[in-house]
C-alpha cells in the first residue's frame, strides 16, 4: 500500500489540450514531489486523454484519471477531493500552471511552521495572471482578515489555495448548485472557523481568456456573488454593508459597459 501523500493536486480537465502541457511541466518540475496528481475529465475529445496518458506512461508515479464526470466544475472539483488522499488538497486547473519549481516546497513549509504552533487548515498566495500572452503584474495583497474579506477588500485566488483535507470534513465542500462564486461560498465558510496563512507572492499563473468561467459572463457572475455573500452576512454585517456599496457601483459600470457594447 503507497504511503499517504503530503500533495494531492487536482486538476479538472475537458477538452484542455492546448494549455494542459505547461500545467504537468509546472508538476512535474517541483522539488517537492511528495504529491498525487488526480485528473477529472470531463469527456474529453481532443486529445487531452491522450496527454494524460502519455505523462502518467512517461512518467510513472501516484497519477489517476477520473473519466467522464460530468455536472460542472464545483462536482468535478469536489469529485477530486473525495478522490485524494493526500494532506493539503489544491485544484491547478488545466488552465493554469504553478510560478517556479520550489511552490509546493514553499506551501509545505507554511504549513509546518504553523501560527505560533497551532496547526494551519489552509494556506493562500498571489497569482500572476497571463493575458492575451503577456504577463500581468500581480495585484497588491493587502493582509487577510475576515472582515476585508466579506468587505470585497481582500481577495483570495483559487488557482493558489491550499488546503488541509480535515478542513473540508468541517465545512464541507464546493456548493454544486453555484457556477461562478462556489470558491467564494467556501472560503466564506473556511474563513469563518480557520485564519489562513498568507505567502505574499505569485504561487500559480492563471490564464485569463474568453474561455474562463471567470470572465465569460460577468454580470451573472457579479450576482451570483452577492447572494453567496448574504448568507453569511451575519457574521460581518457591517462589512457585508461595506461591500454592497462596491457591488452597486460594480454592477452599475458592467451595465454601462453591456449597453454600450450593445448599441
Amino acid at each position: 500500500m503507497q504511503s499517504k501523500p503530503t500533495f494531492s493536486i487536482v486538476t479538472c480537465t475537458w477538452n484542455s489540450a492546448a494549455t494542459l502541457a505547461d500545467t504537468l511541466a509546472s508538476v512535474q518540475s517541483q522539488t517537492c514531489q511528495d504529491f498525487e496528481h488526480i485528473f477529472v475529465d470531463g469527456g474529453s475529445t481532443d486529445g487531452t486523454l491522450d496527454m494524460i496518458a502519455a505523462y502518467m506512461r512517461d512518467k510513472p508515479g501516484n497519477k489517476r484519471v477520473l473519466r467522464d464526470v460530468g455536472g460542472g466544475i464545483s462536482r468535478a472539483m469536489n469529485q477530486g477531493i473525495e478522490a485524494a488522499r493526500g494532506e493539503y488538497i489544491a485544484h491547478l486547473h488545466s488552465d493554469d500552471y504553478y510560478n517556479g519549481p520550489d511552490v509546493l516546497a514553499v506551501v509545505k513549509r507554511a504549513f509546518e511552521e504553523g501560527k505560533g504552533g497551532a496547526p494551519v487548515d489552509w494556506v493562500f498566495g498571489n497569482i500572476q495572471i497571463l493575458k492575451d500572452g503577456k504577463m500581468v503584474p500581480p495585484y497588491a495583497m493587502p493582509p487577510f482578515s475576515y472582515r476585508s474579506f466579506v468587505a470585497g477588500r481582500a481577495s483570495i485566488p483559487h488557482p493558489a489555495v491550499f488546503v488541509r483535507k480535515s478542513a473540508f470534513e468541517r465545512v464541507g465542500t464546493f456548493d454544486e448548485k453555484l457556477k461562478y462564486a462556489m470558491d467564494i461560498d467556501l472560503w466564506l465558510r473556511l474563513g469563518a472557523v480557520a485564519r489562513p496563512v498568507m505567502i505574499d507572492q505569485p504561487l500559480t499563473v492563471f490564464r485569463d481568456h474568453e474561455g474562463s468561467v471567470s470572465s465569460a459572463n460577468r454580470i451573472k457572475a457579479r450576482q451570483e456573488e452577492f447572494n453567496v455573500r448574504r448568507r453569511y452576512m451575519e457574521k460581518a454585517p457591517l462589512s457585508f454593508g461595506i461591500y454592497c456599496l462596491r457591488y452597486l457601483k460594480r454592477m452599475r459600470g458592467l451595465q454601462a459597459e453591456a449597453r454600450s457594447v450593445a448599441a
